[in-house]
């Protein structure tokens, strides 16, 4: 996959979030969440867009890793959604897929370019695991 490819499936899953937003209920919780999910779900596409025109190699290694600790905020969000009830797990499993092979892909990328190994997985279950437990 190229910078433009991964870029648009960004963009892509952005939209996708915003779709979900959208369908969160509107309670205090519901109004809470959205504000949360809508900020750091919309924000991994422009900050790789921002690093893939990087002054240099360290630039371009935080504006990715930037994108990479919304894109683990983002998944944090979309586990709450479910584990709180506020949708269904079958509604949100495709997007924490989605979410989790992009922060594979963005981590990878940033481990790539610092150097170094793979930084340790996030603890947090699969999105298998949460739809298999509603």
């Amino acid at each position: 996959m190229n910078a433009d490819e991964l870029s648009k499936r960004l963009w892509h899953f952005a939209a996708r979030v915003a779709k979900t937003v959208d369908k969160l209920p509107d309670t205090r919780v519901g109004r809470h969440v959205a504000g949360q999910l809508v900020r750091c779900g919309t924000s991994a596409p422009p900050n790789y867009d921002e690093g893939c025109a990087a002054e240099s190699r360290a630039d371009f290694i935080h504006k990715l890793s930037v994108a990479l600790k919304e894109l683990r905020e983002t998944r944090g969000w979309l586990y709450f959604v479910t584990l709180y009830g506020l949708l269904p797990a079958g509604r949100v499993a495709p997007d924490l897929d989605e979410c989790d092979q992009l922060k594979r892909i963005i981590g990878q990328s940033v481990a790539t370019a610092s150097g170094g190994s793979d930084r340790k997985r996030s603890q947090r279950p699969p999105a298998d695991s949460i739809r298999n437990s509603q």
